[in-house]
């Protein structure tokens, strides 16, 4: 029989999970996790397992307002929040945040412009497999990349910079997978930071940190690539279109961007990109399978698969920006909802860079 009241007092953290707040109490109490959850939850429909907490009763049960409760718990929150401004990925948060909250993982849903821990300078980066944050003492340029980031957002808007950043990101992979301009600094500023983030390619390998290493120029290039204006010139004429890539050049560290003749994703997005809206996540929390389950989140076989296989390739050929490109981080801007369909990832990423000009006739179609 549990008690009316938990005699420990344990707060809940910033955008945790409801799952992962009461596998903590449970621990923290001695108790079992189902038996909690079957007394703080409630079927969400007569005809599905999947289970709801009921946030008067969890106030009831852990002494705390419920209005306390739902400002760190997003799943209590009413009304509801906008999803879309979380990613639909639940994931681990900074080591040192979560270490004054006993009890287990503390597992969150982050908003999409969350990278790195500002106060103790981490690398929490998208979701990976590896739980574990990323120290960022060596690499300050990363924690000024966040501070850029949550300007841009104050100045263009969630959605804008949500698509701009992903867009940098995958400009940023397609620069860094051989061959190599020898003309864009960049690439040999992400070979050595990819030096100190994964010094040793068996140990240190993750994904998340990989896009660490680009986050930046990502940031850079999302300054140019969000607002109404340049994107106007990216589609305008010539001389727009070369003032555009000037600014390009200038934010990679280089001269003018120039666009390879055959294949170019810089020119793929000014031409078929720019002219289009900005897109929204197409998925949210709301659609997986970690929303209302009856167990603490875990990764599943699935995600381990993938970060094993990114991991042996890696190995045997060091190329973050293939990596990048194969991750499911960026496939919203991979894959857009114009793009042309591919049979599988290696066609999407082709089809990001071609020049084919076909697609433009259907720009007023697809813009709707």
């Amino acid at each position: 029989m549990l008690p009316a009241r938990l005699p420990i007092p344990l707060p809940p953290a910033r955008h945790e999970l409801a799952t992962s707040y009461v596998s903590r109490l449970a621990t923290v109490h001695g108790l079992g996790f189902a038996e909690l959850w079957a007394q703080l939850s409630a079927p969400e429909h007569p005809a599905t397992t999947r289970r709801r907490v009921l946030p008067e009763t969890l106030a009831a049960l852990t002494g705390r307002p419920r209005a306390q409760l739902a400002g760190a718990l997003p799943e209590l929150r009413d009304p509801a929040p906008n999803w879309a401004l979380f990613r639909h990925e639940p994931q681990p948060g900074c080591p040192l945040c979560d270490a004054r909250h006993p009890g287990g993982p503390v597992i969150r849903l982050l908003p999409h412009h969350r990278y790195v821990c500002q106060r103790h300078r981490h690398w929490i980066g998208p979701p990976d497999i590896t739980a574990g944050a990323t120290p960022l003492a060596a690499l300050p340029e990363i924690l000024r990349a966040q501070h850029r980031h949550l300007r841009l957002l104050r100045r263009h808007g969630w959605a804008a910079i949500y698509d701009a950043v992903l867009t940098g990101f995958l400009l940023c992979a397609h620069l860094w997978t051989p061959p190599i301009d020898p003309d864009i600094d960049a690439c040999f500023r992400w070979d050595e930071r990819l030096d100190v983030l994964i010094a040793d390619p068996l140990a240190d390998f993750t994904a998340s940190r990989l896009f660490a290493v680009v986050y930046p120029e990502a940031v850079a290039l999302a300054g140019v690539l969000a607002p109404a204006s340049w994107r106007h010139l990216a589609h305008g004429e010539h001389h727009q279109r070369q003032r555009f890539l000037a600014e390009i050049g200038r934010r990679l560290g280089g001269p003018p961007y120039r666009p390879a003749a055959t294949s170019d994703a810089v020119e793929h997005w000014m031409s078929w990109d720019a002219p289009r809206p900005s897109i929204t996540p197409p998925r949210t929390y709301l659609d997986t399978r970690a929303r209302c389950c009856n167990r603490v989140f875990t990764p599943g076989k699935a995600n381990q698969a993938r970060h094993d296989r990114s991991a042996f390739w890696f190995v045997r050929q060091p190329d973050g920006g293939n990596v990048i490109l194969h991750h499911r981080h960026v496939r919203p801007v991979l894959i857009r909802p114009w793009s042309p369909p591919m049979a599988n990832t290696q066609g999407a990423i082709w089809a990001s860079t071609t020049l084919d000009p076909a697609p433009q006739a259907d720009l007023a179609e697809c813009a709707t």
